[in-house]
Formats: C-alpha cells, sequence, structure tokens
C-alpha cells in the first residue's frame, strides 16, 4: 500500500510540472519498473489530480454488501420450503427475495435439508419429529400395556406392493414382492 502512495505522489508531482499523462505513465514505469501501477491506474490518479483532488488516500467504501442471513430470512424461506417440498432454489430466491448463493446456504447449512428425488428432505430428524415419534411410540406402548388383546388386532399380511421412484426415468413403478 504504501508504494502505491508513493506512486501517486509520483503522479501528482508531475501532474503539478503539468507534464502530459504519457510522460507521467512513462516516468512511473521507469521509477518503479515492475511494480508500477497499470496504465489505467495512473491514467485514473492523474485526471483525479487534474480535476482538484487533494488527498491520496482511497475514498472509504462501504465495505462488503451484508448477506441478509438474518433470521427473517432463514424462516421466510422455511416456511417457503415446507409449504412445498418440491420447490427450487430460484422458486426460494423469488419467494424470499434473496440472491441464489444464499438461499442454497439457507437451506443446506441452516436448514439441514438436502434435494432427494426433486424433493427437499431433512438430512437428519428435526427436533419435532423425533418428539412425534416418541409420542407414537409411547402410544403404542400404552395400549399393549392397557389392553391385552392389542397385538391380535394388527393385521399383517405374507404379501406387499412396493412403489418404486426412478430418479433417472422420473417414473414410480409398482412391483408385487412375496
Amino acid at each position: 500500500m504504501t508504494e502505491r502512495l508513493e506512486q501517486r505522489y509520483c503522479i501528482k508531482f508531475c501532474q503539478k510540472l503539468s507534464d502530459i499523462q504519457v510522460e507521467t505513465i512513462r516516468k512511473i514505469q521507469t521509477i518503479f519498473g515492475d511494480d508500477a501501477m497499470a496504465i489505467t491506474q495512473i491514467k485514473e490518479w492523474y485526471n483525479r489530480f487534474k480535476d482538484g483532488r487533494a488527498t491520496m488516500e482511497n475514498e472509504p467504501r462501504s465495505g462488503r454488501p451484508s448477506t441478509c442471513g438474518n433470521d427473517q430470512a432463514i424462516a421466510k424461506a422455511s416456511a417457503v420450503v415446507m409449504q412445498d417440498r418440491r420447490v427450487t432454489i430460484r422458486g426460494i430466491t423469488e419467494e424470499v427475495g434473496i440472491r441464489t448463493f444464499l438461499a442454497h446456504s439457507i437451506v443446506t447449512e441452516d436448514l439441514a435439508m438436502k434435494r432427494v428425488a426433486a424433493k427437499f428432505v431433512p438430512n437428519l430428524l428435526t427436533a419435532e419429529q423425533k418428539q412425534l415419534r416418541v409420542e407414537v411410540s409411547q402410544g403404542m406402548l400404552d395400549s399393549t400395556n392397557s389392553d391385552p388383546d392389542f397385538m391380535n388386532t394388527i393385521i399383517t399380511g405374507d404379501e406387499s406392493w412396493v412403489y418404486g421412484y426412478d430418479p433417472e426415468t422420473k417414473s414410480q413403478s409398482s412391483q408385487w414382492k412375496q
């Protein structure tokens, strides 16, 4: 950075001496060699000093834009995905009003979901799903303990139909399994 600052001082000095841009560029390249600023940068700084700029420092910048990865955007994206599991990242982007990269990051990292056969599914069970499974299992256990004939009410069979989804052909197939 200090070397750039030195070059800017030299450019300002040459401009004050009424050197033309071509002479200034040649002088900067001669003095600094391979470390010289690019020609377009030299021209820009020359014109800035010619227009009356006094400081050598860069203008303050606003910095990197915020990512909008706040709780509100995560909640909106979650609602969109839960409403329609077949929604695309582009659809989430349009619904929530965020960038594509951020929508993908929210779905994969914050919501811990992945794409399986055109649907977003959780990588792991959520706390709600785990609690529901505990409740259902507890209900079944209570029913078994309270009614000794409960197990006799369960219907079992020796044949079943298996429905499969082939992601390559995107078609469903059913087959009888014994």
